[in-house]
């Protein structure tokens, strides 16, 4: 597992299929501050929660500058139905070998139920126009998560 990131640290750079097959990469979002979150799957209760919360928080966050890009381990399919059911804006992309998930150390040990797993830590990034960390943020809830975020941000 990688280290966990720090604010400072260079954003490692990727490049994720979206919901529709399409790249996407962290440098074509250079210029912008964005929130990158990583959630464990698509269609259950947590992450649509947590999802459905940062689109709800689009109308504050995109006139500040700030773009939302959700990752996880879906293929671009279920990600497709994720977003046409719960009406997502922002995209979503396909990351099923968790490559990007271990760059950013958001897949690894954790406890769920008790019990140590190896899986996706439902984490969020806010990355500078620069393509630095500006905040790192691991193990977060998914309820009241977009919430904080927000607070953190002023926005």
């Amino acid at each position: 597992m990688s280290e966990r990131l720090q604010p400072g640290d260079p954003a490692p750079d990727f490049e994720l299929p979206d919901a529709d097959g399409n790249p996407v990469s962290l440098a074509s979002l250079r210029g912008k501050r964005v929130i990158l979150y990583f959630y464990p799957a698509a269609m259950t209760p947590g992450c649509t929660k947590e999802s459905v919360d940062f689109q709800g928080s689009l109308d504050e966050l995109e006139p500040a500058g700030v773009a939302v890009v959700g990752i996880s381990p879906d293929k671009p399919a279920k990600l497709a139905k994720f977003r046409e059911k719960e009406g997502l804006t922002f995209p979503l992309l396909s990351d099923p070998e968790n490559e990007v998930l271990k760059a950013y150390a958001a897949y690894g040990e954790k406890k769920l139920y008790g019990k140590v797993v190896v899986g996706v830590i439902r984490s969020t990034f806010v990355i500078d126009p620069e393509g630095k960390i500006e905040k790192a943020y691991y193990n977060v809830k998914a309820t009241g998560h977009v919430e904080r975020l927000r607070r953190d941000l002023a926005v």
